[in-house]
C-alpha cells in the first residue's frame, strides 16, 4: 500500500526513539522512501550511523548546514513528502508545533511545509497529562494534525500511564490509512464505541453489555475508505482498530469530553452505549454489607452526548449518526429518537434477549433517516459497518 510513497520521518528524542528505527524497516518493507530527519535530543538515543543504514538515505541534522541549504534546503525538503511522522513527538516538539517555533531543522520543516503532519507522542504520564500540554494538543488537532496513540503502560522512568509512543505496526496501519486514496480520503471522523462504566463505589459499577464490536467495525471501516478516524472507546471486549486515533475513557463525562476535544469533524457517529443514569455521589470507600437494610443509592441523569453534538450552534458535524438499542417499538421509538436528539441518521436494532444481537456477531438493523426507515437484511456486523462507513462515504463526498 506505500510502494513509492515517500514519507519525512522525524525523530524526537526520547527513550522511544529506539523504536524509530524498527519504524523505518517496517515502513521500507512496504515500499515507502523514508528521509530521515535527526533532532539533536534524538542523536542521544539513536545514531546517524544506524538511522541511515536502515532508510537508505542521507540523515538531516542541522537547518544551518551549507551544503543540504544548497542542494535542497529545508523548504523543499519539507514539501517533497506524501507525509510528515514525528516519532517519538515529544512534549517540547509538539509545543514548538503548536506554537509555531521554528528554532532547529526538525520544527523548522513542519512549520514551512503544507505537507500532512501526523504525530506519535511519547512522553512521562504527567508531561502528557500537563494542562499545558493537552492545551498544544488541542491546537494540532484543530490545525488537522493526525496523531497516532499514544498507548497506556509501564515506562522506562518506572511510571505507569497514557504517554507510551505506540508500536511501530501501528504507526504503519495509520500511515497507511492516512494515505489511502479512498473517498473519505481527507475527511475526519468521530466514532464512539463500548459502554460506559459509572462507578458506584472503587469496586461496583453501572455498565451494559455491550461489547463495543459494531463500533470497533465501524472505525475500521471508516478508515479503510481514508478517513481519518477518532475512536472514543469504553471498556470494550474487544480490541480498538489499528490505524486510528484511540481515546480511551470509562464514564459518560469523560466521553463527552473526549468527543468535544475531537472536534471539529465531517461526521460522527455515535455507536457507544452510554450509560442514562450515574450514583450522584459515589462512595470513595467500598460498601459493606449492614444489618441496617440495603444501601439507597440516589441517581442523576448522565450528559446527553448524542443530543449535545446534534444540537450545537456553531461548529456541528455535516453528518451526525447515532444508535438506537430498542426492545419494543423499534422502528417508532428510533425515529421519535432521532427527531428528540436532532441528528441526521439513527441506527436502529432491536436488541431483544431471542436476538442474540447484543454480544453477538451479527446485526440488523433499520436506517432511520429523514427520508424514513430502511431496513437492512441481518449480516455481520463487519458488513453493516461496510455498508454504512459507504453510505457515509456517499454522504460526503
Amino acid at each position: 500500500m506505500l510502494a513509492s510513497k515517500r514519507i519525512l520521518l522525524i525523530i524526537g528524542g526520547g527513550i522511544a526513539a529506539f523504536k524509530s528505527l524498527d519504524l523505518i524497516r517496517r515502513l521500507r518493507e512496504r515500499g515507502a522512501q523514508v528521509t530521515p530527519v535527526l533532532t539533536r535530543a534524538g542523536e542521544e538515543f539513536v545514531t546517524p550511523l544506524s538511522v541511515s543504514a536502515l532508510a537508505g538515505q542521507k540523515v538531516f541534522r542541522d537547518l544551518f548546514d551549507l551544503t543540504d541549504e544548497a542542494e535542497m534546503g529545508h523548504i523543499e525538503l519539507s514539501r517533497s513528502a506524501d507525509l510528515i511522522v514525528v516519532a517519538p513527538a515529544t512534549a517540547d516538539l509538539m509545543a514548538k508545533m503548536a506554537q509555531g517555533h521554528a528554532d532547529d531543522l526538525a520544527s523548522t520543516l513542519l512549520l514551512a511545509t503544507d505537507t500532512p503532519v501526523m504525530v506519535a507522542p511519547a512522553m512521562n504520564v504527567r508531561m502528557w497529562e500537563h494542562p499545558a500540554t493537552q492545551r498544544n494538543i488541542a491546537t494540532l488537532k484543530s490545525d488537522r494534525i493526525h496523531f497516532v496513540g499514544p498507548n497506556e503502560g509501564d515506562m522506562a522512568c518506572g511510571e505507569h500511564g497514557p504517554g507510551r509512543m505506540a508500536e511501530p505496526m501501528e504507526i504503519v496501519a495509520a500511515v497507511e490509512a492516512a494515505l489511502a486514496d479512498g473517498p473519505l480520503a481527507g475527511k475526519r471522523v468521530l466514532v464512539t464505541s463500548g459502554p460506559t462504566h459509572e462507578p458506584i463505589d472503587p469496586v461496583r459499577y453501572i455498565a451494559n453489555r455491550s461489547s463495543g464490536a459494531q463500533g470497533t467495525a465501524i472505525a475500521r471501516a471508516l478508515s479503510a475508505l481514508g478517513a481519518e478516524v477518532v475512536f472514543v472507546t469504553g471498556p470494550a471486549d474487544v480490541a480498538p482498530p489499528e490505524g486510528v486515533e484511540v481515546v480511551r475513557v470509562e464514564t459518560a463525562q469523560e466521553m463527552l469530553e473526549a468527543v468535544q476535544s475531537a472536534l471539529p469533524v465531517e461526521a460522527a457517529v455515535f455507536a457507544a452505549a452510554v450509560a442514562d443514569w450515574r450514583v450522584a455521589s459515589a462512595s470513595t470507600s467500598k460498601m459493606k454489607k449492614t444489618k441496617g437494610g440495603l444501601p439507597v443509592l440516589e441517581f442523576t441523569e448522565n450528559p446527553d452526548i448524542l443530543a449535545t453534538i446534534s444540537q450545537m450552534d456553531k461548529g456541528r458535524p455535516a453528518l451526525v449518526v447515532g444508535f438506537a438499542a430498542e426492545t419494543d417499538d423499534v422502528i417508532d421509538n428510533a425515529t421519535a429518537k432521532r427527531t428528540r436528539k436532532g441528528c441526521d441518521w439513527i441506527v436502529a436494532n432491536d436488541v431483544s434477549h431471542e436476538t442474540g444481537i447484543m454480544g453477538g456477531k451479527d446485526n440488523d438493523i433499520t436506517l432511520i433517516s429523514q427520508e424514513g426507515a430502511e431496513d437492512w437484511p441481518r449480516m455481520s456486523k463487519e458488513d453493516v459497518a461496510r455498508r454504512l462507513a459507504e453510505r457515509i462515504a456517499q454522504a460526503l463526498t
